[in-house]
């Protein structure tokens, strides 16, 4: 069940003059996203089709991530009036498709797939926490604090269903770290890519994904902290099994800390060549 309702949100405490610019392009890709939710439900009730417990669950979840994106969707569309929401759903969703029709997890394993998500939810739990904390425009800080709860909790539903299916499929610790690993790369594919395109650059302008990926990640990388990387690794470690605070886990998040600070540099000069 949803813990909150988008016509709860304060749109009335809107203020534009607070409004950072670089923000809007990133919140229009992430509504796009989030809205999608829809479909990776189906992904996953076709994945875990005889257990009804998680497809219930899988569900609920994506009702929470399709009011996650018609919110961050209001919000943009009062921080520039011009942009159309809908239509540029729809294009999204006729250039972008998920594998519908699977049967079994891509990732080769229920287990796997458990992780997988655990690892989205992670991204976007850390990734709303530092947009919020960013920005200056009130409504928008709430809404990535309401955001950022509800992905806090789909990490602990994943991760619990997780637990129970690694008690059956003995998956060991470097096969969980290599999907771990791999989704998190992902984060860099064409979901995000095309979201971008669609909410930012006109049909008439060919989709470019190395372009799309460079100008979101430029911009995105430089609102966190380090305190959100360690946040977020934390909960990595404890998706794949580790300690999540200590010598290997501090270690870890300013290793990536580095390394995000720079790929954020090297973004920066592939836009600007």
């Amino acid at each position: 069940m949803k813990h909150w309702n988008i016509d709860e949100v304060p749109w009335e405490r809107f203020d534009a003059a607070k409004v950072d610019p670089a923000i809007v392009p990133l919140v229009k890709a992430a509504a796009m996203v989030e809205r999608n939710g829809t479909d990776y439900a189906r992904y996953l009730n076709n994945v875990f089709t005889d257990d009804p417990d998680f497809r219930q669950a899988a569900d609920y979840w994506a009702i929470e991530e399709v009011q996650h994106g018609d919110t961050l969707g209001r919000w943009a569309m009062l921080a520039d009036p011009a942009w159309d929401y809908e239509a540029s759903f729809a294009r999204y969703r006729a250039g972008y498709s998920l594998p519908l029709e699977a049967e079994s997890s891509v990732r080769g394993s229920r287990t796997g797939e458990l992780i997988a998500r655990c690892m989205v939810e992670t991204g976007t739990s850390s990734y709303y926490t530092a947009l919020g904390e960013a920005s200056e425009e009130p409504v928008l800080k709430i809404i990535c604090r309401l955001i950022a709860a509800d992905e806090f909790r789909h990490f602990k539903l994943f991760y619990d269903h997780m637990r129970r299916y690694l008690g059956r499929e003995r998956i060991g610790m470097l096969r969980r770290l290599r999907i771990a690993a791999g989704r998190i790369t992902e984060s860099e594919d064409d979901e995000l890519a095309f979201a971008f395109h669609c909410g930012n650059e006109p049909e008439s302008s060919a989709y470019r994904h190395d372009r799309c990926i460079a100008a979101y990640f430029a911009q995105a990388i430089g609102y966190y902290r380090f305190r959100h990387v360690e946040r977020g690794m934390g909960m990595i470690f404890k998706a794949i099994g580790l300690k999540p605070r200590g010598r290997l886990s501090d270690l870890s998040a300013r290793l990536a800390w580095r390394l995000m600070q720079y790929r954020r540099g090297r973004l920066a000069a592939r836009l600007a060549a």
